[in-house]
């Protein structure tokens, strides 16, 4: 008999000593080679020639049908849906009744009645639970991630979806195309032509540079490649391995992490009860610093990630009245910190040395548990939670996604990481005894990447927010 998530959360004693010491560690890129060529190359490649991401298969997609999915997507995201129109796309967080975030994915709008949401587990989840749930004139198709189906299926998926970026992306797209791509507003769609199929295309961007999403029906999936990498040849393409995929977002400053805020409260029994045990947030792992007795300290809010410039209050939606609330409260600001290079040196140099050893940084991603989470200090005083820690060839440093308090939020503030675990650390797999240090660190702009900041439309990535 296959347990409930409620039921597997009542047999613990500790739901954050339980996902502390989960025994799996930061999400898995499978499908593609840790590395094409080196990380370095692959990293540098997406600031100054381009570079052809693969995400055929470590994300899970979610096609959605029938003449209320519209509605139901609206009642579920805290952002606007008016005027939002086949062949457009947009960021889709949605909340819990009290205001927390449940995950993050992408929502694309095919056409009418039809959408599909693409990314992380959780967000999938909310959205299956209540089209099986609700009232809703609705069917759903989920397409499992690579690493969770069965044997005989690992092979293909329903769709490819690979990203082209770069400085020289349109002039790759223009070459495979053989004529000049649609000019297409950020996150707006169109179908275009490749080695003699339809291929939809995404106007998007993930490391600073302008892009494109590129998706289509998996048969088609080696004729849009080879096509892609044979026009790249001429614009310094280099194809990117899953060691890099993860710290592309260190530079363009999107969290992908938010711990599904589900664990508690009467008003989300019935979901949890839905949940299978081997569910995402039955197996994910917690880890870093920043420890706390109540699992609620970790949940994180649309202004943590930097999409409170996203939530608008012209709908019903699940979580309203809550962001209502929120909105007028003291809010903390997603940050990028930049690593003292004396305090990563010193870090591992510890490895070449008999006795007490800091946690490893491990090249180009330092990230290793599914939902990283250490302190940040002020004079010894935590002031915020980073998500996600690596290093980026093009900055030159490492680099942390963090949120913290505003006191300490204008650019070049001082503070501190908390790099390991306590006591020793977890007994996840990914982690060796250990002791903790302080980095150093420069409270920086989100993204990092000048380009990210000066290029992309109007939103959580821009200056203007």
């Amino acid at each position: 008999m296959t347990n409930s998530l409620q039921q597997l959360l009542d047999g613990q004693t500790n739901i954050v000593e339980f996902l502390r010491n989960q025994q799996v560690g930061p999400n898995a890129y499978p499908g593609v080679p840790a590395e094409f060529s080196n990380w370095r190359d692959e990293q540098r490649a997406w600031a100054e020639t381009a570079v052809l991401f693969n995400q055929s298969y470590h994300m899970v997609d979610l096609l959605v049908t029938g003449t209320d999915a519209f509605d139901m997507l609206a009642y579920l995201a805290p952002n606007s849906f008016r005027n939002f129109k086949p062949d457009q796309a947009k960021q889709f967080a949605p909340v819990t009744p009290d205001g927390y975030v449940i995950g993050d994915v992408i929502l694309f709008y095919l056409e009418e009645n039809k959408f599909e949401l693409v990314g992380r587990a959780p967000s999938i989840e909310w959205v299956e639970y209540h089209a099986q749930t609700g009232k809703w004139d609705v069917q759903v198709e989920r397409d499992e991630r690579t690493a969770a189906r069965p044997e005989a299926e690992k092979s293909y998926r329903r769709n490819y979806r690979f990203q082209l970026q770069g400085p020289n992306a349109m002039a790759v797209l223009e070459q495979a195309m053989g004529q000049m791509p649609p000019d297409l507003k950020f996150f707006r769609m169109g179908t275009v032509e490749i080695n003699g199929v339809p291929v939809r295309a995404l106007r998007h961007g993930m490391v600073g540079q302008p892009g494109y999403e590129l998706f289509g029906p998996w048969a088609d999936y080696d004729k849009v490649h080879s096509a892609l990498v044979a026009a790249g040849k001429d614009h310094g393409l280099a194809l990117v391995g899953g060691r890099t995929y993860s710290s592309n977002t260190l530079e363009s400053g999107w969290i992908p992490s938010p711990l599904p805020a589900i664990y508690t409260g009467d008003a989300l029994k019935d979901y949890r009860a839905w949940l299978g045990e081997r569910s995402y947030e039955g197996i994910c792992s917690l880890g870093g610093s920043f420890v706390s007795e109540n699992i609620e300290d970790y949940y994180l809010t649309p202004w943590d990630l930097g999409y409170g410039i996203m939530v608008k209050f012209d709908h019903d939606f699940i979580g309203r009245e809550a962001l209502e609330k929120k909105a007028s409260e003291p809010q903390r600001r997603k940050v990028t910190l930049a690593l003292d290079n004396e305090d990563i040196v010193r870090v591992m140099s510890s490895m070449l040395q008999a006795g007490d050893k800091a946690k490893f940084l491990e090249f180009p991603s330092a990230v290793y548990a599914m939902h990283p989470y250490d302190a940040v200090l002020k004079d010894g005083k935590p002031v915020g939670i980073s998500t996600w820690i690596g290093y980026t060839v093009n900055a030159g440093r490492f680099l942390a996604l963090a949120m913290v308090d505003e006191s300490v939020a204008e650019p070049g503030t001082e503070v501190t990481l908390l790099w390991g675990e306590p006591d020793g650390g977890t007994s996840k797999p990914t982690v060796e005894p250990h002791v903790q240090t302080e980095l150093k660190a420069i409270v920086s702009s989100v993204p990092y990447s000048e380009a990210a900041r000066d290029s992309y439309a109007d939103g959580w990535r821009t200056k203007g927010a």
